[in-house]
């Protein structure tokens, strides 16, 4: 049924995308330029993907919301809970240093006259990760989408009751992601007087880092996964694999320059600048995109996917089970928003989580998410090529995964219902394939996370008799 979530939001996808396409030529009269093949290239930037890139209707109308998404008539919505990725951001520092790196290359060691060596390097240390313009938008956008779409959750009564609970990792971009969030809400959807909000005295997103980056305190995933390069194994054998070597030297033929003067590393750097020149500058014909094709595209998302992977996903059972702090909360809010669902209790309608992709792909792992039969390794990406395990497809910038608690009343009986939407589409659960769970089923499915995995047992190091493999 995962799978059937992928294939029926692709309707209408395409004719997103080729409007979207058409607009962009016709906006440069018609005549031909490398923005298609940008556009077909962003599929491929994994973590680096823009949100709009997987929800096509997006590039149309950014304020498109599927009302199709919203439960019958006899439930009503009671409690949202949704940990969100932040905006789209500047590369961190050790990418900007690979960005120069390559660009110093390539003006040196390059004999072609290309659009590349005419291309400025505009990007300084100084932009460290931070949020950018685009991110704000992004995240505005999403709180207008998600406002509109679940109203008597979203609504001005709640808000300045401080029925929206808002946390944040303490990364510069999540904060600010936070803050542009609740702006969008202010400004766009509540409409706020200057007045109305000098009264409000809880719009401050509160730091929580023992949700949102639940991996730092955990000190077997930092030891085993994080400072140890042997757990990337997989990631280093494709590297130095056919499929990438393959990549390397149809860069170095366009660069005209000597194979052995770049590295896997290099062409992935140049890659993501690629990606970075569209979801930054909405640039479509960047140079750099120029370097690849969509052949080269499905091996640079693989090997993008194979960190995710071993890193935080499936690869190693400490990647999940490090999230178990965040997915303990989400139910004890749910748990609260049941038993005092009708009360003058303080439980909040909303809540709110901004963190990262390494946020949310864990907890995805957790409960069993895009799981392939086979583990992705590095000597078979042909055969994982219809993977579930896509990180684009999942935590692109602005990703989301929002739980709905739902109240239903139906011939003098009270049930309560869960569902889950995936960056704004509905996620079927793992265990049923359906579009929602009762709630009780569903901490039943769960029991042994919600009572066995206790996170300080899983997070301590083992003593010196146990071993890597044994452990992870």
């Amino acid at each position: 049924m995962i799978t059937f979530w992928r294939q029926s939001n692709q309707k209408g996808a395409t004719a997103a995308l080729l409007l979207y396409t058409a607009v962009r030529l016709c906006a440069a009269g018609n005549k031909p330029s490398f923005s298609v093949d940008a556009t077909i290239l962003a599929e491929y930037f994994g973590t680096k993907t823009r949100y709009e890139d997987v929800n096509k209707h997006l590039l149309i109308n950014p304020n498109y919301r599927d009302r199709s998404l919203l439960s019958d008539s006899t439930c009503t919505p009671v409690h949202l809970n949704a940990v969100i990725r932040h905006g789209t951001r500047y590369p961190t520092i050790k990418q900007i240093k690979k960005i120069q790196k390559i660009h110093k290359l390539i003006m040196k060691n390059s004999e072609a006259d290309t659009e590349l060596t005419k291309w400025q390097l505009w990007y300084n240390d100084s932009m460290d990760g931070q949020l950018v313009e685009k991110g704000i938008q992004d995240m505005k956008n999403l709180a207008l989408r998600l406002a509109t779409l679940f109203p008597s959750l979203f609504s001005k009564e709640n808000y300045v009751d401080c029925q929206v609970k808002v946390l944040t990792s303490s990364k510069h971009r999540c904060v600010e992601s936070a803050k542009a969030f609740i702006q969008g809400l202010e400004q766009e959807h509540f409409q706020l007087s200057t007045e109305e909000l000098k009264d409000l005295t809880c719009r401050d997103p509160l730091v929580k880092d023992d949700l949102m980056r639940f991996f730092d305190n955990c000190p077997k995933f930092v030891t085993y996964i994080e400072n140890n390069d042997t757990a990337m194994h997989e990631v280093e054998r494709f590297k130095e694999g056919p499929e990438m070597q393959k990549v390397l030297n149809k860069m170095a033929l366009k660069l005209n320059m000597p194979a052995s003067s770049l590295t896997a590393d290099l062409v992935q750097v140049a890659f993501f600048t690629c990606s970075y020149e569209l979801s930054i500058k909405d640039i479509p014909n960047s140079p750099w995109c120029s370097l690849f094709d969509v052949e080269d595209g499905e091996v640079l998302e693989y090997l993008n996917d194979l960190k995710q992977y071993w890193k935080r996903g499936y690869g190693y059972d400490i990647n999940s089970k490090s999230s178990c702090p965040l997915f303990h909360d989400i139910f004890r809010e749910l748990n609260k928003a049941v038993h005092e669902d009708g009360s003058q209790s303080a439980s909040p309608a909303v809540v709110l989580q901004f963190g990262h992709a390494e946020t949310l792909q864990p907890l995805l792992s957790l409960m069993g998410f895009f799981q392939d039969e086979k583990p992705l390794r590095a000597d078979n990406f042909a055969e994982q090529k219809n993977r579930k395990f896509r990180s684009g497809q999942i935590v692109p910038y602005a990703a989301n995964v929002v739980f709905v608690l739902y109240r239903c009343d139906d011939q003098q009986e009270r049930t309560y219902k869960v569902q889950m939407l995936l960056n704004e589409k509905v996620l079927p659960f793992h265990h049923s394939g359906d579009m929602y769970a009762l709630y009780p089923d569903l901490r039943k499915y769960y029991y042994d996370i919600l009572h066995s995995c206790n996170f300080k047992q899983e997070c301590e190091l083992p003593s010196l008799n146990g071993t890597f493999g044994d452990e992870l």
